[in-house]
Order: structure tokens, then sequence, then C-alpha cells
């Protein structure tokens, strides 16, 4: 493996970081964007745009509900980030082993 086959869109630390915290959670549990700003420690604008990158390769999904400050943003781990992020985790692997 060679760090030209790491997926860019995932290698982005930011981006990791989100995908790692959603795959913990069990498959289809949610997790609010307020949480997960908290537990990654972004701004909310740029979380906004790593959430937006993620969502365009449907590797996450969010639904918003409600209105004004009573609205709420969930964000979840879709099957196929599961799976991009299970060939990056291995691909990585490849390469730390090659070293």
């Amino acid at each position: 493996m060679t760090v030209g086959e790491l997926n860019p869109l995932i290698h982005v630390p930011a981006r990791l970081r989100i995908m790692a915290t959603l795959s913990v959670l069990p498959d289809g549990d949610t997790l609010l964007f307020t949480r997960l700003q908290d537990m990654i420690g972004l701004s909310s604008g740029n979380l906004i745009t790593h959430l937006r990158k993620l969502e365009d390769a449907k590797y996450i999904h969010t639904e918003k509900s409600g209105n004004g400050a009573a609205s709420r943003t969930e964000v979840v781990l879709t099957p196929k980030g599961r799976q991009a992020l299970n060939v990056y985790k291995a691909a990585l692997r490849d390469l730390i082993d090659g070293l």
C-alpha cells in the first residue's frame, strides 16, 4: 500500500475524527451536532464544512428537526461510510506494517 491509496476525503484529520467518533456508535445510532462538536472541538462553521463533504460522499447523513432555538441536527454514519472507514483503516495498517 502507498499513501496515495489512503482515501483523501477521510485522511483529513478533522474528518477522520468525525468518522472515528461516529463509527463507535452502533449501526444507525445518531449523535447530536452539538455533542459531536463538543467531542471533536471544532467551531460550528468548521464542523458544518466537514460534514457537508462527508455527506456529499454519502459517508454520513444529517437530519435537522425543529426550528430556531429548538432545532436539532443529528448525524449518523451510513453503511457506505462505515465501509469506507474500514477500507481506510486496512490501508493505513498495511502502510504502517510495511515500514
